[in-house]
């Protein structure tokens, strides 16, 4: 299918594409990497009468290291994040997850910040954003707000964005040195949305139980959700197979009751859901495991 007419704006100045974005209000849609938003044009499910194509404006290319989080501007393509050495070495969970996103040619073209504005509930970002209880930086001529990611996230494909706004860069908080990570998906085939997925980020206390647990899933509701009464049942244990259990259990009621679908029924979800859990944290806590051992290989060095 061919997309319906529309108006083509390509500025070169962020300046530019807000103004554009202020006088047309909710006609004018944004074009980054356009792997979800293309089809969508094609398949006629969206029909804004102006598009702003944001590649040319340079001032938007970035990567930055700030205090207490990595700042990805909005034309910053995923392969160029999962391939940056920087990132390698100061995010690596952010990488992992990136390599689970479609193939690299999605990859090579879609957007961080992209992914994270479109919002889909079966994508990886968004649920790694709001695991890591990062924030976004919505501009427009009016000024700027930050946004954390739980306030965000409002629906199906839906934000807090107003008309007017654009999302121009995303905040992924840093991880703390000792705490342990771990990101799984479950999907059918290579490159397909997953079914369910999680990320996991716990943090040891002095006497070697859980002092923090940050866990939040993909593909369980219609927007990405971070499973509080989960991160609750693991502190304070050193996630034996008792308190992995009674995660995977609480796991198992997040999935939401309209969870059906042609790809699997919400009783299906909930069981992927629950070995999953299982799973990924027990692959977080033996990464910090692993982690020690070489702290203390290092230090006998």
């Amino acid at each position: 299918m061919k997309p319906p007419r529309f108006q083509y704006c390509a500025p070169r100045l962020l300046d530019e594409a807000l103004t554009l974005l202020d006088q047309h209000g909710e006609d004018i849609k944004v074009l980054a990497g356009g792997q979800s938003f293309v089809p969508l044009l094609n398949m006629r499910l969206a029909g804004p009468a102006y598009i702003v194509d944001i590649n040319h404006i340079s001032e938007l290319h970035y990567i930055e290291t700030e205090d207490g989080y990595l700042a990805i501007g909005a034309i910053a393509r995923q392969r160029q994040i999962e391939r940056s050495v920087l990132v390698q070495e100061k995010h690596p969970l952010l990488v992992e997850v990136i390599k689970h996103i479609g193939h690299m040619q999605i990859r090579n073209r879609g957007t961080v910040v992209g992914s994270i504005a479109h919002a889909d509930p079966a994508a990886e970002l968004p649920a790694l954003l709001t695991c890591l209880n990062g924030e976004v930086l919505a501009q427009s001529i009016h000024g700027e707000r930050v946004i954390k990611a739980e306030e965000f996230f409002t629906g199906y494909l839906t934000t807090a964005l107003e008309p007017g706004e654009m999302l121009t860069e995303v905040r992924f908080p840093w991880i703390p040195p000792q705490a342990g990570w771990s990101f799984m998906e479950f999907a059918r085939r290579a490159g397909d949305y997953a079914l369910v997925g999680a990320a996991a980020v716990l943090t040891p206390a002095p006497d070697d139980t859980c002092m923090s647990a940050h866990i939040a899933y993909l593909g369980v509701a219609g927007s990405p959700t971070r499973a509080s009464v989960v991160e609750q049942l693991l502190v304070g244990t050193t996630l034996d197979q008792r308190a992995l259990d009674a995660a995977a259990e609480a796991a198992r009621e997040i999935v939401s009751e309209d969870m059906s679908d042609v790809h699997a029924t919400v009783e299906y979800r909930r069981t992927l859901t629950a070995e999953l859990t299982k799973r990924v944290l027990k692959a977080a806590w033996g990464r910090r495991e692993r982690q020690d051992r070489q702290e203390q290989q290092r230090g006998e060095g």
